[in-house]
């Protein structure tokens, strides 16, 4: 999948592609035609660059219901030819998830289009799946003869049906058609359910993959091969080092750390530091400083797992570095320093910022920090994080830390972040919205009330609600 193109955050489609609460809101200030077509090109054109952790789909939906929007668009990219060639499951996940919501708040077309889907498309399985949370059984009763003509009666399509029984995200479905009377429905999706147990039962009694030798030098031996193959495999070594290194072992493996072959002086470097060895430190620092790319790229993960106090303060000493140390270093003193640390972590966030722009990994942890340590003078760089990113998840940090370091943020941020597309920065601002402003009151009950919403948001929000919030 490419990195999506993403809008200029002052404008409505930016907006909506970044999921900020102001999205919705401006959304439905703007004429509907403008709204449902920047709309429309959010769900069929997924803005997020990581799928997997970002959240989109129920932000979507309920604009759709806000906006009382057909499902046109979504329907024609569903249905388009490319879904026959184009089958990676990221060109239409969201707008299945989508389609899942509207279904779940009583959108009889959308759960109409799911079937469809489930019974043609090439992303199936989602759609099956989103189906077997919010269809009936009548309803997926009619999907087994067509999810089940995609698996020819052959050896080679009974053994793709048993991986696919086997390995289903919601098993409902298959348990269904298993009752079915019908041979060549509920016999051959139980004689499937069998093979898939039995082989999951073979895999387990004989697991398959390299393993080392039961041996210090047959560990490292084992590393480096990992490494010559293309598949490092020093942290995993560093835990077999664990399991067979005795304390004569330490300065064979210590020696391995600094001159060692680059897959046996990654294992050391990180078994070194998962056992706080004393030199470590001293060692990590001659890695970065003369090793390859890979050992540096180790030396750095090995600090950043440990979390003493010795490592807290070698990090201030290595935090001015212009290297990927320096950066780890201002990371650890986000995560772990005191407050004799915010003045470095504070320039570590601006400098981020200004040389990186607002959607570089390390802010994760130095966004998260500036809360944690209370820095006040951080709230600017913070509020341009929180507009400019297109990361939801951290912009969702960002929020957290302008909630402890800016005292405007109650009656400001805290207000759009009620309509924001991450639960966890709803949970945010339901706990510090100033709830004299009218559209906070009444977003929060719609909030409680919203069956699709998320338990803890529900929690932080009926912490609010009381006799004495203004009528609505």
């Amino acid at each position: 999948m490419f990195d999506p193109v993403i809008a200029p955050s002052g404008t409505l489609l930016g907006l909506l592609q970044r999921g900020r609460g102001d999205g919705t809101l401006h959304a439905l200030a703007a004429p509907r035609a403008d709204a449902l077509a920047a709309l429309d090109h959010c769900v069929v054109n997924d803005p997020r660059h990581d799928w997997q952790v970002e959240n989109r789909s129920l932000y979507y939906a309920r604009l759709y219901l806000d906006l009382h929007g057909s499902l046109g668009g979504i329907e024609r990219h569903l249905t388009a030819s490319s879904d026959l060639v184009d089958t990676d499951e990221t060109r239409t996940g969201l707008a299945l998830a989508v389609l899942g919501h509207l279904a779940s708040y009583g959108r009889g077309d959308a759960l109409a289009l799911l079937r469809r889907y489930a019974a043609s498309g090439a992303n199936w399985e989602w759609a099956l799946d989103e189906l077997a949370l919010r269809d009936d059984d009548t309803g997926l009763r009619t999907l087994a003869e067509p999810v089940l003509a995609r698996f020819p009666a052959t050896p080679e399509g009974d053994a793709a049906l048993a991986a696919t029984v086997r390995d289903a995200f919601e098993p409902r479905p298959w348990r269904l058609w298993e009752e079915d009377p019908r041979a060549f429905v509920g016999a051959r999706i139980r004689s499937a359910r069998e093979a898939g147990s039995f082989d999951r039962w073979q895999r387990q009694m004989r697991p398959s993959g390299p393993r080392p030798g039961w041996s210090v030098q047959a560990v490292l031996d084992w590393a480096d091969d990992g490494l010559e193959r293309g598949t490092p495999r020093h942290v995993p070594a560093a835990r077999c080092l664990a399991a067979v290194a005795a304390p004569e072992d330490r300065p064979r493996i210590a020696d391995a750390a600094r001159h060692g072959s680059d897959g046996a002086r990654c294992a050391a470097l990180q078994y070194l530091a998962d056992i706080q060895d004393p030199s470590v430190l001293d060692l990590v620092e001659a890695a970065v400083n003369d090793g390859s790319r890979v050992v540096a790229d180790a030396a750095v993960l090995a600090f950043e797992r440990m979390c003493g106090d010795e490592a807290v303060d070698r990090a201030r000493g290595w935090v001015h570095r212009p290297d990927a140390l320096g950066a780890s270093a201002a990371g650890v003193l986000a995560c772990k320093g005191t407050a004799r640390d915010a003045p470095l972590v504070l320039g570590a966030l601006r400098g981020t910022v200004r040389g990186e722009g607002p959607d570089a990994p390390e802010l994760w942890t130095l966004v998260d920090g500036a809360g944690r340590l209370g820095i006040a003078c951080a709230a600017p760089v913070l509020r341009h994080v929180y507009r400019e990113t297109t990361s939801s998840r951290l912009r969702g940090r960002a929020a957290a830390a302008l909630a402890a370091t800016d005292p405007s943020y109650a009656t400001g941020f805290a207000v759009e972040c009620l309509w924001d597309c991450e639960e966890t920065t709803r949970e945010v601002a339901a706990l510090h919205a100033e709830t004299g402003d009218v559209r906070v009151a009444e977003r929060l009950r719609r909030l409680a009330a919203d069956p699709a919403e998320e338990a803890e948001v529900q929690t932080a929000v009926r912490s609010r609600i009381g006799p004495d919030m203004p009528a609505v």
